[in-house]
Formats: structure tokens, C-alpha cells, sequence
């Protein structure tokens, strides 16, 4: 064993498991073309060796900094020629990532932490990209030797302090990310609405069941949290008397509502079951009443039943898998719902398997930015749940995850609004949020997260019209959330400064019926019951805050809350005194 100090580089292939599913053949053999070129050309041109062959990838040793990045860049050169003429889908994108190694070597292998490091840098990297460490950075010649970006401190998976990166490109040629294409329906469970069976003779009443049906399906198509099986797809099966394996395979759901109904004079009963079509396990089940006039008007009580208790079954369902199942286990759908629940509901050891979940997913799909985004607000939740004292650190990585998924796509009305979420809320950088949750609506006026924040935003301001405004508008756009609870809370805030506080008590208490350990919830509902003149059930309040959040003081608030430098603050903070919080 001796040790030696090189040159170590890190490459593998972007979404290998994707294209090899794809075509498995034409993946081996682009492969194999591609590591005949390093071994015959590339290496013995820049005096590089192959150390170790990942699968998917190689680890590569050479003498110098400017060896090793001039036999990247010739990587990077070959691949993107080979991938001229193919479809974005079918190219073959290379990430590389570079540092200056210490390591141990025997006639087996190399060992030692900068060898792990080195593998971390890569995981930096974007398609087509070449990320570095700042002591391999330091060897190199910017503009002769490479373009270099700074990316500033990065934090890396099992790595506990911070690095710094640089993403560097051949010199005159600007760092340059390729944008692959994306999907998240994976991100979203699926649900197919049969529809449902008549069990009447009169032929008048036949069609009732299409009509229920296709308005469930359009109040479910307008969450952004579900895949909805459109109508004429499920219409195949009308009249079939198809087994859950063959609607499964058919429509690839994984939940399946399915009824029959039944016509007694006017009155309308409808007998509706949801599966899971994973297990086969019905999940909910109702009997509900409505009259064939509501049903042919379009003004029902049924579908609003349905769509409501729906919703709040698969939430619970997908949360209660995501909590108790292997993380390898899961289906990315089940991965992100679960962990956005979990995250705002949860006990200390359920929030940090939330963080475990989203950089699971982050692997899984690294080119989607919705992972990344709610890993973002994880960390915020981090030092405004007071389960973290690094303010600092906590918005660093905050702010890290946001610009990645905004690398990824820059039009991420998600990625947008969690930004300004973290100027908000950890930068009390009131002005940068507003333009962060503005652009986020310029990008989809349908996000209904930045009309929510831009609703507490305005409230912490003092402006009340506008603060509720944007939060009603926010609770119209998502009925359905898996956050139901979240943006309650949110838009009781919202209603402090409208001076509402009837509808402050309302909404807080709607919030807490649903997830009684959000303390933000209480120090609304404390702040409208003290502000109305209620001060015994405020005092109470504070009792059931403190048991969840003993800490939890005026002094702290003041430091934690946006509000604080704003008129609307000193209203928040002396009601708090009122009803008893401690300073």
C-alpha cells in the first residue's frame, strides 16, 4: 500500500437506468464506444489512466489539473457528437466531477475520503456539465486552461460541512446546462373514475352515471396533485365487467372509484367504493344522496362529497405508506406526497425522514425540480419549527435547492414561490420574496402556493385586502391540497390583517381539526382571539401551544417573524402579551 496525491475524476451517465430500459442494447454499445474512446484516444493523449470501471461510470486518475480537465472536456466533446441526430430522449448526457485526491493505493483498489468526495462532486454536476473542487480549481489558469463559474459553497449527501464547487467548461466556452426533457407525472398518484352502473330499468336514468362521473373527474382534474384518467379513456370500460387487474393494466392507476347507482322517484343514491389497485384494498367507501334534477344541472352534492373525501383518502393512504415502508420500496408518487404531508404534520424523527424521502426522490428523478424545491422548505421548516439554530446554513442550502431547480427549469412556478418563501421567511428580505412570488405567478397564474405566500406577505405588511384577497384565491385554487391544514393556517394570518378575526378563529380552527401540531396555527388563533376580545379561550390557546412548542416566547417571535419590522408586527406581538405568552 503507498499514497499518492492525483487528479481524480468522476463520470457517469445521466438517467442510465431510463435509457437502458429504453433500448438496453444500443445503451451497451453507445457505452462501450464511448469508454474505447477514453482507453484508445483520450487517456493515453493526456496521460490519464482508468482506476475502476462503476457500471454506468468510471473513475479516472491523472497527474495534473490541466490534463485532467482537458480529457473531461474531450469526454464531454465525444459525447455530445455522438448524440447529434437522436431524439433529446434517446441522447446520452455525461456528468463529470473533478478534485485533487489524497488516497491509499493496493493492487486491489484506491481507498480514502477524498475518493468518496470526488464521486460527490459529480452528483453537482447537470448533463453535460463538469463540477470541480476548489483544490483542483486552484491548479487551473482561468480562461487559459478553462471558463470558470464559481458556484459558491455546496452541500453534499453524508457530507456535513459545506464545499466549494466551480462549474468549468472549455476556455471561450461558457458553463452551459442542457436541458433534458421532463415528466413528473410520476410525481402524482393516478386515478381512474369508472363510470358508474345504473341499477335502474328506466333508460331516462342511464346516463346519470356518465354525468357523475364526468364531473368528478373534472373536480379532481383541477388539483395539481393528481393524475386523472380522462373520460373518454375510462369510458372503455363502461358496461364491462373488467377485474382491477385488467383496469390496472389498462390505465396504469393506482387508485381505481367505481360505483353503481340506483333512481327512486327523484332522489338519487349513488354507492361509490375507491380501491388502491396496488393491493386491491378498498380504501373508502360512501352511500350518498343527491336528486336526478341536481345531477342534470350540474349542482349535485355528490361530486363535491366525493372529490373532498377522495383527496383527503389517498393523502392519508400514500402518508401512512410513506412512513413505514423501505425508502427503495416506495413509488415516486408515494415518496412526494407522503413527504410534503409528513413534513408539516410530523414528530422530530417522521420530519427527518421527510428530508431522507425528497433526496431519495432527488436521486430517483434528478431532472425534475419538484423534489428540490420541497427539500428547500424542509430546510426553512427547519429553524422556523425551531428544530435548528443554523439560520444561516439552513438558508444556504435552502437557497441552493431552489437554484438548482430553477436550473433545471427556470419557468418552476414551485421553485419560484419556495424561494421567495426562504427570502421571506429566513432572509426577511420582504421585497425579494414579492418579486419571487410575482414572477412565480407571471409563470403560472394558477399557483395557487404563491398566491398563499403572497397572502401572509401582505398581511405581515399590514395590507389587509390584499393579504386576503391572495389567500382565498389560494384556498379556491386548491381544495384539494394535501395541505389543506397548511394553507388554512396560512390564510388565518392573512385574515389578522384584514381585521376578520371571526374568520381568523374559523380557518385556525378548521386547520387544527386536521393537524393539531402546527404551532403556527396556534399563534393565529391566539392573535384573532385576544385581538376580538376573547381572552379566556386565548389564555387557553397559549396552554396548547406551549405544550407543543415550550420554548416558544415573545422574544423568539420577534426574532423568527417576518413581521417583526413592520406596524403589523408590534399588533401580533402585543396580542400575544395579552393572552399570556411569555417574553
Amino acid at each position: 500500500m503507498h499514497r499518492s496525491t492525483k487528479v481524480l475524476l468522476v463520470m457517469d451517465v445521466v438517467e442510465s437506468v431510463r435509457l437502458m430500459e429504453q433500448d438496453e442494447h444500443d445503451f451497451v454499445q453507445r457505452w462501450q464506444q464511448l469508454v474505447q474512446q477514453a482507453e484508445q484516444r483520450i487517456l493515453p493523449l493526456h496521460g490519464g489512466r482508468i482506476v475502476k470501471s462503476l457500471g454506468d461510470g468510471l473513475m479516472l486518475e491523472f497527474a495534473t489539473a490541466k490534463s485532467g480537465v482537458k480529457a473531461a472536456f474531450a469526454l464531454q466533446h465525444f459525447s455530445q457528437q455522438a448524440n447529434a441526430g437522436l431524439r433529446p430522449e434517446q441522447q446520452m448526457h455525461l456528468r463529470i466531477g473533478g478534485n485533487l485526491a489524497e488516497f491509499v493505493t493496493d493492487k486491489h483498489d484506491i481507498y480514502g475520503t477524498d475518493v468518496n468526495l470526488t464521486a460527490r462532486f459529480c452528483t453537482l454536476a447537470g448533463p453535460g456539465e463538469i463540477v470541480v473542487s476548489a483544490t483542483l480549481r486552484d491548479q487551473l489558469v482561468s480562461a487559459l486552461d478553462a471558463d470558470i463559474e464559481d458556484m459558491g459553497e455546496c452541500y453534499l449527501k453524508h457530507v456535513e460541512k459545506p464545499v466549494h464547487a466551480y462549474r468549468v467548461a472549455p476556455p471561450g466556452m461558457a458553463p452551459t446546462f442542457v436541458s433534458l426533457p421532463t415528466d413528473d407525472t410520476e410525481l402524482r398518484p393516478t386515478v381512474a373514475v369508472i363510470p358508474f352502473t345504473a341499477r335502474t330499468s328506466d333508460p331516462d336514468h342511464a346516463v346519470l352515471g356518465e354525468i357523475l362521473a364526468e364531473e368528478i373527474i373534472a373536480a379532481l382534474s383541477r388539483t395539481p396533485d393528481l393524475n386523472v384518467i380522462s373520460r373518454l379513456s375510462t369510458s372503455t370500460l363502461r358496461g364491462r365487467d373488467a377485474s382491477l387487474p385488467e383496469v390496472q393494466n389498462h390505465l396504469h392507476a393506482s387508485y381505481v372509484l367505481s360505483g353503481a347507482y340506483r333512481v327512486m322517484g327523484q332522489q338519487l343514491i349513488l354507492v361509490t367504493e375507491l380501491i388502491e389497485a396496488r393491493t386491491g384494498r378498498a380504501v373508502w367507501g360512501d352511500s350518498l344522496k343527491s336528486t336526478v334534477q341536481e345531477v342534470l344541472q350540474g349542482e349535485d352534492r355528490i361530486t363535491a362529497e366525493v372529490v373532498s373525501q377522495l383527496g383527503a383518502q389517498i393523502v392519508r393512504t400514500e402518508m401512512q405508506r410513506a412512513a413505514s415502508r423501505p425508502l427503495p420500496n416506495l413509488e415516486s408518487s408515494t415518496l412526494l406526497m407522503g413527504a410534503i404531508s409528513l413534513m408539516h404534520r410530523s414528530t422530530r424523527s417522521e420530519f427527518d425522514r421527510v428530508r431522507e424521502m425528497l433526496e431519495y426522490l432527488i436521486d430517483r428523478h434528478r431532472r425534475l425540480p419538484t423534489p428540490r424545491a420541497w427539500l428547500a422548505k424542509w430546510h426553512v421548516l427547519q429553524v422556523t419549527r425551531g428544530l435548528s439554530a443554523g439560520g444561516k446554513d439552513e438558508t444556504k442550502r435552502a437557497l441552493e435547492q431552489t437554484q438548482r431547480a430553477l436550473d433545471v427549469d427556470p419557468g418552476c412556478s414551485l421553485a419560484l414561490a419556495i424561494e421567495g418563501f426562504v427570502h421571506c421567511h429566513m432572509l426577511k428580505d420582504l421585497d425579494g420574496a414579492a418579486q419571487r412570488y410575482e414572477s412565480a405567478l407571471a409563470a403560472n397564474p394558477n399557483d395557487s402556493l404563491a398566491w398563499l405566500f403572497s397572502g401572509v406577505l401582505h398581511s405581515f405588511k399590514g395590507e389587509g385586502a390584499q393579504a386576503v384577497a391572495s389567500s382565498e384565491k389560494a384556498l379556491t385554487l386548491s381544495p384539494l391540497d394535501p395541505l389543506l391544514y397548511f394553507y388554512q393556517s396560512l390564510a388565518a394570518t392573512s385574515a389578522l390583517a384584514g381585521g376578520d378575526y371571526e374568520r381568523v378563529v374559523q380557518l385556525a380552527r378548521a386547520s387544527l381539526y386536521s393537524n393539531k401540531a402546527h404551532t403556527s396555527t396556534y399563534r393565529a388563533l391566539v392573535i384573532g382571539l385576544a385581538l376580538s376580545g376573547r381572552i379566556p379561550e386565548a389564555q387557553q390557546a397559549v396552554k396548547s401551544l406551549l405544550a407543543i412548542e415550550p420554548q416558544f416566547n415573545i422574544r423568539n417571535f420577534r426574532e423568527r417573524s417576518p413581521s417583526s419590522g413592520h406596524p403589523m408586527g408590534q399588533v401580533f406581538i402585543d396580542a400575544l402579551k395579552v393572552a399570556g405568552v411569555p417574553d
